[in-house]
């Protein structure tokens, strides 16, 4: 399941393009296919978060960002060849400082997120998402691995 050509299409879009717009679709496939596991619609989630901040929509990040660390409390600190320790810390992170923002009547600029990696901690995982991160951005295979 962490080899799936989905999962490693999801990780380069989410950490090297930044594009959670696209990686969200990406991993909502997935999470279909695997029965709609509480792991990956954590996954899911955080990257929904991420596309809501860049699009100025705070409260749907917090939400999102809520229910993500909400759904991915439950799973060890390694899952599926990620560093869910390190994800759920950093989703916290970004979460947090934009929940005051918020909670202080949204005066002023709202805070600049810090980006989030999700980091690989699985060798083989590591080098499949290596490879198709080494990849031109136009010269990706369909998520499907077709």
């Amino acid at each position: 399941m962490a080899t799936d050509p989905k999962f490693v299409r999801f990780l380069v879009l989410f950490n090297r393009d930044r594009d959670y717009y696209e990686c969200h679709d990406v991993m909502e496939e997935l999470w279909l296919e695997e029965g709609r596991s509480r792991f990956w619609q954590g996954l899911l989630q955080v990257a929904v978060g991420l596309h809501h901040y860049e699009n100025d929509n705070y409260t749907g990040a917090v939400k999102l960002l809520r229910a993500a660390l909400e759904k991915l409390d439950g799973y060890a600190d390694a899952e599926a060849g990620i560093d869910v320790k390190r994800l759920r810390e950093d989703a916290a992170a970004v979460l947090a400082p934009l929940e005051a923002w918020l909670a202080e009547g949204s005066g002023g600029h709202p805070p600049e997120p810090e980006p989030i990696e999700i980091r690989v901690i699985d060798p083989q995982l590591a080098g499949l998402v290596a490879a198709e991160t080494a990849r031109p951005h136009g010269d990706q295979p369909r998520a499907d691995g077709e």
